[in-house]
């Protein structure tokens, strides 16, 4: 028996990672004193356990594995963007793209917010919390529709690369591989040297990949070393119902939507979701796991380049499911807390509000809190109310980041099929890219 055969699969050592590191969390938040820390003494020196371990070791490894992350977002989204749009024979098909995609994501948004003012609706959250709220929260202004258009078009791509900016990107991206399509051999010069270096960065991302399990391991021990409890059990109406739409959400509209339209099996795609599932909700942030969201969309989906390349970096910045599902039950909530009726005109301006916001939202960790100060300055709702909602909505951030990305799959699913460009075959096979996961550090096959 091979030494492969005895490694476990990259989506168990993960789980391992993800488990053990919030138990070793946990375990140290038991062992803190009352001021949040165990110290002790060796040979005279007094040392403290929580900045050793806390914010010494756990927050420097996260902090690097989470910059190892991001460092291939922007790479991977511009030359897989021009990959797929100088292959692209059709002029035509760039525009069915973007038009599905867009009202796709946007249709989605819309039936996520509005099921979750349903239900929050009728539970209620908030009727019995009384909460102290001496902590503020200083909301930012909201763009306006016309600023937030302008801003999707870059006038320095350069710069746009060096911030970040998803959406200058991806235009510039998609622009630049137009041209090249059009230009004959001088177009496809071009593009087999983008296509060589986007083979480089997919390699990169399986490496980044397999030092995942440490990465979650650290993210976790520390995210639960430090979590306030008292707050949790203070807000557990509003957590577990949030909790809930997430789950309800993304096992009823993805897998209706994915059946309808292609007729695949859901609990196909929600297996093969999971190790990308696992490093959003670690990293709370779409952007961040794009890589792996990419990768699994190709290798175990089946989706196709042109598609996948086109429609996840596209999802990543404006499908924000479980963003919206988050502001309408915190609506609710904050409403029921400080006695204000809201009235039906009110619900449905959330439900637009919060659709067109989450356009140009930059798919990073707490953005939701930013939006949601957006949304409740619609219906004059205190932004304070906030404040009440701070103290649980990392946990929560984490779960509807994986709610976003396997929303950004189902859709790429669907475009695909709808374009004759899913692998079927590739879909329905339990074991594919599983073999693309795993990456020899120990020695190198030169003719590979």
């Amino acid at each position: 028996m091979s030494q492969s055969e005895h490694k476990y699969s990259l989506t168990t050592r993960i789980f391992i990672g993800l488990v053990a590191g919030t138990l070793v969390g946990v375990l140290l938040q038991l062992l803190f004193d009352d001021s949040g820390d165990l110290r002790f003494t060796i040979f005279g020196y007094s040392f403290s356990t929580y900045n050793i371990l806390v914010e010494g070791i756990f927050s420097t490894l996260g902090q690097i594995f989470i910059a190892s992350l991001k460092m291939l977002v922007v790479p991977l989204v511009f030359v897989s963007l021009i990959c797929g749009t100088s292959s692209l024979t059709e002029p035509s098909k760039l525009g069915r793209l973007g038009a599905k995609s867009i009202g796709l994501y946007i249709f989605t948004t819309a039936v996520a917010i509005s099921l979750a003012l349903s239900l929050a609706l009728l539970i209620g959250p908030g009727d019995a919390v009384s909460i102290s709220t001496d902590v503020t929260y200083t909301a930012k202004e909201a763009p306006s529709l016309s600023s937030v258009i302008v801003d999707m078009f870059p006038t320095n791509p350069i710069n746009a690369m060096a911030q970040g900016n998803m959406l200058q990107i991806i235009i510039f991206a998609v622009l630049l591989g137009v041209a090249m399509a059009m230009c004959g051999d001088a177009g496809k010069r071009i593009a087999n040297f983008f296509e060589d270096i986007n083979t480089v960065i997919m390699k990169l991302v399986t490496i980044i990949m397999n030092l995942a399990p440490y990465g979650v391991f650290v993210l976790m021990a520390k995210l639960f070393s430090s979590i306030g409890w008292e707050m949790l059990e203070g807000l557990t109406v509003y957590f577990l119902l949030v909790l809930g739409v997430l789950f309800l959400h993304a096992i009823l509209t993805y897998s209706a939507m994915l059946k309808a339209f292609t007729g695949l099996n859901p609990i196909i795609l929600f297996r093969k979701m999971r190790d990308a599932a696992q490093f959003a909700f670690t990293t709370s942030s779409s952007s961040a796991t794009l890589p792996v969201t990419m990768e699994t969309a190709r290798n175990k989906l089946g989706v196709g380049k042109s598609v996948s390349s086109f429609t996840l970096p596209l999802g990543s910045t404006i499908n924000m499911d479980g963003t919206a599902i988050m502001q309408g039950v915190a609506t609710v909530f904050i409403a029921n807390v400080y006695g204000v009726d809201l009235a039906l005109q009110d619900y449905l301006m959330v439900v637009l509000t919060a659709t067109l916001a989450s356009i140009g939202t930059a798919g990073v960790p707490g953005v939701g809190l930013i939006m949601l100060a957006m949304v409740l300055q619609q219906v004059n709702l205190p932004v304070e109310g906030i404040a009440l909602i701070i103290g649980v909505d990392r946990l929560l951030d984490m779960t509807r980041t994986a709610v976003n990305i396997t929303g950004d799959c189902t859709v790429a699913c669907i475009i695909a099929k709808s374009e004759n460009e899913l692998d079927e075959a590739k879909f329905n096979d339990l074991n594919a890219g599983l073999e693309e996961e795993e990456v020899d550090l120990e020695h190198f096959d030169k003719n590979s």
